[in-house]
């Protein structure tokens, strides 16, 4: 079998299935508003219909002894606007923070754009057509409780702070003081390089009754429009939606669009996270790793844009008359670092850098970026990381492809004789295929020789494309040159042009034995074909496949040169 025709099928066959992705997706309006699903449980129990939008009921729990049952839970949706902002600056994060909600966050280490001077990425914005916060508050059954909306008040001096040179870490207190003498003290701490913001929340029941109430979490958004869009735009494949992760069931995600087609969450766990992801970014709860909660989803409305949420319901606590009760959580509010992902140490974080739906993929995906990242080490770019890791391909699959090239290198050497087979039998194409593969079997010649390395190549090549796409360390990083961002296509075609002059190359070297003319002229096309195509996708991909390419050249060059003069040798004694 030809060798160039299966990879060039091969390739096709993987844009074919990103266009089938693209076009496959659903253009329809976003269904009817689903409500958060919750339901009884021993540890959580089951949340009343919320009242305010985006503010969860109390759970429905027996009353607490002493307590009055008409006491206000929520305050009015909207009171949030009232409380104190106060901006919080460390060296990586510029926030907005209320008692109850982070409403604008940005990324000092990650410009919008690869344009000179262009302002930091903005992942937490209050805007209607930006709207993505992180919610945190209290409710309780019978008694009053800060909301994110209303309660909390600041309790420092300044409301501009900034994380000064030489410290490494930043308190911001706030406070609730309910009528009964019940206080919360809520701590948000800001580390130096640190992407998640710890959140400590005391409980200091200074009543004379028990109280009793559960800590909610959420992250809320509308869908963010898409910067660059295309078939072949990485950014239209990244995941957008609600993530979670639990111990039992693990990692689980939904598209914003699928959030009432696939049924509601009702999800008891201990530990876990929830998160909201998009290309390069996410934002995430992370509780205690064994604090009991209850994640559910929730529409909040429906129309052009409507507002998605994600929340995990608890732990509850139990605070007796002169007692306290503390629980924390982290907020990660930043990009898709595998190694400061990692460093949080928490079971499944690292499923946020979605590399691909398919297990497989994503699992290989993680091996070539441990390699990508072991290359960039060494080299200190990121476009000489994907140089070397295809020559450690290329070394890897050394006997895979040395096979492949001595395969083709026979069959170019019989071409003759092939087309005197060809002359002989003319149209009767099954007598020829007879004495084609007769010819095989008495040369020791095995055509599909040079088809069975390609699998491999593609399957490294799709992988690739995932792991380039969603890897924010490549994000707006350079080559040299013309190429100063590697996530973006070439903005000149250099590199597809000298991916059309390799691959034609390549085909004047690969024989094109039992082929009609007609399908020999047409496949002449294919280089520039797939040119064209390589035109639009990352300049990483396209560089790594340059380089896979010419050093595959080089080698089949080699293994021809070599069979030629190895064969020629006896007729010249």
């Amino acid at each position: 079998m030809n060798q160039t025709r299966a990879f060039l099928i091969l390739a096709w066959l993987m844009v074919a299935t990103l266009l089938w992705m693209e076009w496959g997706k659903e253009k329809s309006a976003p269904p009817a508003p689903i409500a958060a699903a919750v339901a009884p449980a021993s540890s959580v129990p089951t949340a009343a219909p919320s009242v305010a939008a985006g503010v969860p009921g109390a759970p429905n729990t027996a009353a607490v002894p002493n307590t009055p049952a008409a006491a206000s839970t929520v305050t009015t949706a909207g009171a949030a606007a009232g409380e104190a902002l106060v901006v919080v600056t460390t060296d990586v994060l510029k926030v907005n923070l209320r008692g109850g909600e982070l409403s604008e966050a940005d990324l000092l280490k990650y410009p919008m754009t690869s344009e000179p001077n262009s302002p930091p990425m903005r992942l937490l914005a209050s805007d209607s057509t930006l709207y993505f916060v992180a919610q945190s508050g209290w409710v309780s059954q019978g008694n009053a409780a800060p909301t994110h909306e209303s309660g909390f008040r600041y309790a420092g001096d300044q409301r501009n702070l900034v994380l000064a040179a030489g410290v490494n870490e930043l308190a911001v207190p706030f406070t609730w003081t309910g009528p009964n003498g019940v206080s919360i003290q809520r701590t948000y701490t800001f580390r130096r390089g640190d992407y998640a913001v710890r959140v400590r929340d005391e409980v200091v029941n200074a009543s004379t009754s028990p109280w009793q109430g559960y800590v909610y979490r959420q992250l809320s958004r509308v869908p963010r429009e898409l910067a660059h869009k295309g078939p072949f735009s990485p950014e239209q494949y990244s995941f957008q939606g609600a993530a979670w992760y639990s111990p039992t069931d693990k990692y689980e995600k939904r598209k914003f669009e699928d959030f009432s087609d696939d049924g509601k969450l009702d999800k008891q766990v201990n530990g876990g996270w929830i998160a909201m992801l998009q290309h390069h970014f996410f934002a995430a709860w992370i509780p205690g790793a064994k604090d009991a909660g209850q994640f559910s989803l929730e529409e909040l409305s429906a129309g052009a844009a409507p507002q998605y949420l994600i929340r995990d319901m608890g732990p509850g606590v139990n605070v007796a008359p002169g007692a306290k009760a503390v629980t924390e959580a982290r907020l990660w509010v930043g990009p898709k670092l595998v190694k400061a992902i990692e460093a949080q140490d928490v079971a499944g974080l690292d499923r946020a850098v979605d590399f691909s739906s398919y297990s497989i993929f994503a699992t290989l995906a993680n091996g070539l970026f441990w390699l990508l990242e072991k290359m960039h080490n060494l080299f200190g770019n990121w476009g000489w990381a994907i140089v070397g890791l295809v020559v450690l391909l290329k070394l890897a699959l050394y006997p895979l492809s040395a096979a492949q090239y001595k395969s083709a290198a026979k069959m170019r050497k019989f071409q003759p004789r092939v087309a005197q087979l060809k002359e002989r039998y003319g149209d009767d194409k099954q007598k020829f295929q007879m004495a084609l593969m007769e010819l095989y079997k008495k040369e020791k010649i095995n055509p599909v020789g040079g088809c069975l390395p390609l699998l491999p190549q593609m399957i490294i090549f799709m992988t690739l494309y995932w792991m380039l796409a969603e890897s924010v360390e490549l994000r707006h990083a350079p080559w040299f040159g013309w190429i100063q961002d590697l996530t973006a296509r070439d903005p000149f075609f250099v590199l597809p042009l000298i991916n059309i002059a390799i691959m034609w190359a390549t085909q004047k070297l690969t024989p094109m034995t039992g082929m009609d003319p007609a399908q020999a002229k047409m496949m002449q096309f294919m280089p520039l074909i797939f040119g064209v195509i390589l035109a639009f996708l990352p300049a990483g991909l396209v560089l790594y496949q340059v380089a896979n390419g010419g050093l595959g050249l080089l080698q089949q060059w080699l293994t021809t040169k070599r069979y030629a003069e190895a064969t020629a040798a006896p007729s010249k004694e």
